[in-house]
């Protein structure tokens, strides 16, 4: 059966990348950044994420190439064990609801700022009363822009990995970061936009001896390179064997990371010139104001101060948004849909459009019950799912799996590769550092 496979190191780089860059880094970082001590958060990031992010990063993608399967069939592949391989297997499935939970939810915010983006225009052509129904919260209005946003995510996916994912990455992600850049050049020239930048660059390193600051670093690293269910381990099985497989997953951490960071130049500046026109950042006790009233509050108010120029701005900004969520719902969904692809060998069309369905209705779900359980089921699998699985991904990868049959995968694209550092490292990192730092977090978050 053909699996589909990368046409180019490039174009597997803006997948796996575009995977990693998503409403956590354009979104999450920043805010994380400004609640967590600004600069000396970024500090600890950038550590974290090289230092064990990129680790753990390494061993879903040397598994999934070895492996050639979805996480389901790939752990049990590394053992001989019979006890071993239904571990890996229940693992594999856990990572598969996981995944399909997480998009369920990501399917809703993408639909706000698909509505959010839109909204801008219908204002310029005269249609306020429209404009206003996209930016108020209603439960038709999501359902209407979920449902959009999981088809476009469908229809990627139905393309394959050569002519959908690698495709479609290959003009999201120039994209999204052309829009970014120039919202910064614009965004740097405005009031208040230095002392904002002065916060996000300027660190205070007594604050990395915060515990909860270095846990938040570490949890927003595992999270914005989508680790730990299976998005990744896919990927990587996608990947050609000639690839220098240490250095393509570089580049991914080197790009993810930066482009969280470049994201950091435009969302804490934006809220100090927020500030500057008068719009509350920070509620009465002083702390900064949550997630979401940040970014679908303050920022639009702040673009409505800023007239007509406001206009194009909010519409490119939540237009970056949009591409930024749609880069990783593409890997979210492949996830799930190569699982089922493989091992009921359904056609791609139709595995696509089912799982997709499937995930739509339980977008519908949360939508019918927000209150009750949205917090929740991005608490469940953001908090503690994810590093969970992250964690079992790596005692795979370094416990269970033969050192010489990893280093053979690895040589592949990399002859000379038990010479380099990398292999002189990550045995050991995978093996004990990262699970130490996986399972610390998971016991602050509880």
């Amino acid at each position: 059966m053909n699996r589909g496979q990368f046409s180019s190191k490039f174009g597997f780089i803006m997948a796996a990348t575009g995977a990693a860059v998503g409403l956590g880094n354009i979104w999450g970082f920043p805010t994380q950044v400004a609640s967590n001590g600004g600069a000396a958060f970024v500090f600890a990031y950038l550590v974290l994420a090289f230092f064990l992010a990129y680790p753990a990063l390494m061993a879903e993608l040397i598994v999934g190439r070895y492996a050639r399967a979805n996480a389901v069939k790939a752990l049990p592949m590394l053992t001989d064990s019979p006890a071993l391989k239904l571990g890996g297997k229940l693992v594999g499935i856990a990572g598969l609801i996981t995944v399909a939970v997480i998009l369920s939810f990501y399917a809703i915010v993408a639909g706000w700022m698909f509505a959010y983006a839109l909204a801008p225009l219908l204002k310029l052509v005269g249609l306020e009363q429209y404009a206003h129904w996209l930016t108020d919260f209603g439960v038709v209005r999501n359902l209407i822009f979920t449902s959009l946003f999981m088809i476009a995510t469908i229809l990627i996916i139905c393309g394959g990995v050569s002519a959908g994912i690698e495709r479609w990455s290959k003009r999201l992600m120039p994209t999204l970061v052309l829009i970014l850049l120039l919202l910064i050049g614009y965004m740097l020239t405005l009031p208040g936009a230095m002392e904002g930048l002065k916060v996000y660059l300027v660190p205070d390193f007594s604050l990395l001896l915060d515990s909860s600051l270095l846990v938040s670093a570490l949890g927003q690293a595992f999270f914005s390179l989508s680790l730990g269910v299976g998005c990744m381990l896919i990927y990587g099985s996608y990947m050609s064997s000639d690839e220098n497989i240490v250095r393509v997953g570089a580049w991914v951490t080197l790009i993810d990371v930066g482009l969280a960071f470049v994201a950091g130049l435009l969302i804490i500046p934006a809220m100090y010139v927020a500030q500057h026109y008068g719009v509350e950042i920070f509620d009465k006790s002083g702390v900064l104001l949550k997630e979401d009233t940040l970014i679908f509050t303050v920022l639009p108010s702040l673009f409505e101060q800023m007239g007509e120029i406001g206009v194009f701005v909010g519409m490119a900004f939540f237009l970056l948004m949009s591409l930024a969520a749609l880069t990783s719902s593409i890997s979210l969904l492949e996830v799930p849909v190569s699982y089922v692809i493989e091992s009921e060998k359904l056609d791609r069309n139709k595995a696509s459009w089912l799982i997709g369905s499937a995930i739509t209705g339980l977008s519908f779900i949360l939508i019918f019950n927000f209150d009750q359980l949205f917090g929740l089921v991005i608490a469940i699998t953001t908090r503690y799912s994810q590093p969970l699985l992250g964690l079992f991904f790596c005692l795979y990868a370094g416990w269970v799996w033969q050192r010489n049959k990893a280093l053979s995968e690895i040589k592949k694209g990399n002859e000379h590769a038990e010479y380099g550092i990398f292999w002189k490292i990550w045995p050991v990192y995978v093996r004990f550092v990262c699970p130490v730092f996986i399972l610390a977090m998971f016991f602050h978050a509880l």
